[in-house]
């Protein structure tokens, strides 16, 4: 049997060694940047203190907008409100009283009918006065009879007009323009006053501001509540985003609007995004991204924001992104 030639058997021995090599030679991965999920976390507090009387939601739980949070005690609100409400009562019929005639409608009555009344005595003293003054230029009435009928005439005239004064004095408003604008103003300080209270009161129980999940919740019914402190935490969602880190070198390509592609574990097929913001400023890459080949390289963090959607991706989940 004839022997393999030493230079063949050369050949073999590199074209082995050149096919392990290209197998076991490291690829070059594609350009991925690290990133991951963030929520904007929202703190659903009341802007008063008092005791937790209800909390419709616990940790967990799928909240849609408008669904009822918590409520505080309504006692001591609701009294405020209607104390509020008697007050606006009071500065409303105290304007109207103002805005009203001096003199009630009977009293006025009674007045038209002394009008009526000086009307008449003063037609008849006119037509006595007529008679005795055409008998007097014949000289068939004295001097003092004409001076009689003419002073009987003047006093009716003046009765007439005293108590014409007398009616327009009662249809007078009760109260001065200065008076009737305080009082107006009274109520619309007491209407502003139960308008805010009003507010106040749905605030003791507020709704949910987007549809989320609570993340959290500090107090339990019946424990006291202190004013302004978050009682529910929810997460919308329509507020997540991914957070990652572009190298200094790509950061250029970058801009709010871009499009990017992101992947996940569970993620299924890659996702577009756009970027909504980049920081101005670079940094170091944060321990949290554990990629060996990236730390310690200067990066820029950038944020492009998750579409709503049935199911929302938790915050803290890993993610890889992809320039377009």
């Amino acid at each position: 049997m004839s022997k393999i030639p030493k230079p063949a058997i050369g050949l073999a021995v590199l074209a082995i060694a050149g096919l392990g090599a290209w197998y076991f030679w490291p690829k070059a991965e594609a350009e991925q940047w690290l990133g991951y999920v963030e929520a904007e976390t929202m703190y659903v507090a009341a802007p008063v203190s008092g005791r937790l009387a209800e909390r419709a939601v616990d940790r967990g739980s799928v909240v849609t907008a408008g669904a009822p949070l918590f409520s505080l005690d309504p006692e001591s609100t609701d009294a405020d409100t209607a104390r509020l409400e008697a007050q606006v009562v009071a500065a409303q019929a105290q304007a109207a009283d103002l805005a009203q005639a001096r003199q009630r409608a009977p009293e006025l009555a009674v007045s038209r009918a002394a009008e009526a009344q000086a009307q008449a005595l003063l037609t008849k003293a006119v037509q006595d006065f007529s008679r005795i003054d055409a008998l007097a230029r014949k000289g068939f009435a004295s001097r003092a009879q004409l001076d009689a009928a003419r002073a009987a005439r003047d006093a009716a005239a003046a009765a007439l007009a005293q108590t014409r004064a007398q009616i327009a004095s009662g249809e007078l408003s009760a109260g001065r323009a200065a008076q009737i604008g305080a009082a107006s103003a009274n109520v619309s300080s007491a209407d502003a006053a139960l308008r805010g209270q009003r507010q106040r009161r749905r605030e003791i129980a507020p709704v949910a501001p987007a549809a989320g999940v609570v993340e959290q919740t500090f107090y339990n019914p019946g424990e006291w509540v202190p004013a302004n402190a978050p009682v529910v935490s929810v997460l919308p969602d329509a507020k997540r985003k991914l957070r990652f880190y572009v190298p200094q070198a790509r950061i250029a390509a970058l801009h709010p609007g871009s499009a990017v592609r992101f992947t996940c574990d569970g993620c299924g097929v890659a996702r577009s995004v756009k970027v909504t913001w980049i920081s101005p400023r670079s940094e170091f890459t944060p321990p949290v991204i554990y990629s060996e080949h990236a730390r310690a390289k200067l990066v820029f963090l950038v944020e492009a924001a998750l579409p709503a959607n049935a199911k929302p991706l938790p915050p803290g989940l890993p993610v890889q992104v992809m320039p377009e």
